[in-house]
């Protein structure tokens, strides 16, 4: 069982949970998405873009070949479709969830200039605003930037440079839109999430996080996915990230997942890159394992990418 504490218990899936075809594999997990028929979208940088599974792990489909050239991020939209940011393509693909492509923002295949601040360079999560139906977009490997968009895909406004100060980023790697309107950054390299309002005003930051990659909003408690290091100088300290913890929207620890060190065994995680929550309260985390952990052993190999967390604590 991994124990968060308080109503926040699960027991773990062993290994990779959803049965797959025949020569079909995972490889790694950037992210996860459930829709609200509780079917699981798995996007992989295998060669199949995205997977998807009932809610048993039963196989039903997969699509994204040809589209995708390494996806990154995808978003559930109020009207059950799905936001897909692909990193290496930068751009942006809106998408029926079974697989037609209804629009793109931005020029797939185009980069704009590096650290230009313009749209895009490697962006790497799209967030929806419940209420507007804006886009808010991290833009995330090659720019330090966060950009507004209609929710027609017209362009509104874009804020932030690299740097560590407020509103200044430091790969911005996942973005949410909480209920109070809030603009959510997961400032990975800087240690922390960043606050705005809709114009970009700088409202606080969360710390005590260890590169924060996943980020999952459900209701008014927030799942971060939490990276280990990478540094051969502290590769061994143990609680360094390698854990998803759960906040409050103002930002209080109230729970964390994950054994002290990164691995495969129960408990333990390589690189939460995506989670979705269930309707149930079960967790689904999607690991980058292979490019953050399996590429890395002294026998390059593939590893554990995708999670299933049943909760069973009280309540």
């Amino acid at each position: 069982m991994l124990d968060g504490g308080g109503v926040y218990q699960y027991e773990e899936h062993p290994g990779d949970w959803g049965r797959l075809p025949e020569g079909m594999t995972l490889r790694e997990i950037a992210d996860v998405v459930v829709d609200q028929q509780d079917r699981v979208h798995v996007l992989t940088r295998g060669p199949h873009g995205i997977i998807v599974f009932d809610a048993t792990g039963e196989f039903l489909y997969c699509w994204g070949e040809g589209i995708f050239a390494r996806p990154h991020g995808a978003t559930l939209g109020d009207d059950d479709t799905l936001w897909c940011v692909d990193d290496e393509g930068h751009g942006i693909y809106h998408c029926s969830l079974a697989g037609e492509v209804l629009c793109t923002i931005g020029t797939p295949g185009q980069a704009a200039p590096a650290q230009s601040g313009q749209p895009f360079n490697k962006p790497t999560k799209l967030a929806v605003h419940p209420g507007s139906g804006e886009l808010f977009v991290a833009d995330g490997y090659g720019n330090a930037r966060v950009h507004r968009y209609s929710s027609t895909g017209e362009h509104i406004l874009s804020w932030g440079e690299s740097g560590c100060e407020e509103g200044q980023f430091n790969l911005p790697h996942s973005i949410a839109v909480d209920s109070r309107g809030r603009i959510l950054v997961a400032d990975r390299e800087n240690h922390r999430v960043q606050i705005f309002e809709e114009d970009g005003k700088h409202l606080g930051q969360w710390t005590n996080i260890h590169r924060p990659c996943a980020f999952h909003l459900d209701g008014d408690v927030a799942y971060i996915g939490q990276l280990p290091s990478h540094l051969p100088v502290n590769a061994t300290y143990p609680r360094i990230g390698a854990c998803v913890t759960i906040h409050d929207l103002d930002g209080h620890q109230i729970a964390r997942i994950g054994a002290d060190f990164p691995g495969e065994d129960p408990g333990q995680f390589t690189a939460p890159h995506g989670i979705a929550c269930t309707q149930a309260g079960d967790l689904f985390v999607g690991e980058v394992s292979f490019s953050a952990w399996g590429s890395r052993l002294p026998v390059p190999r593939t590893a554990r990418c995708l999670r299933k967390l049943t909760r069973v604590g009280p309540g």
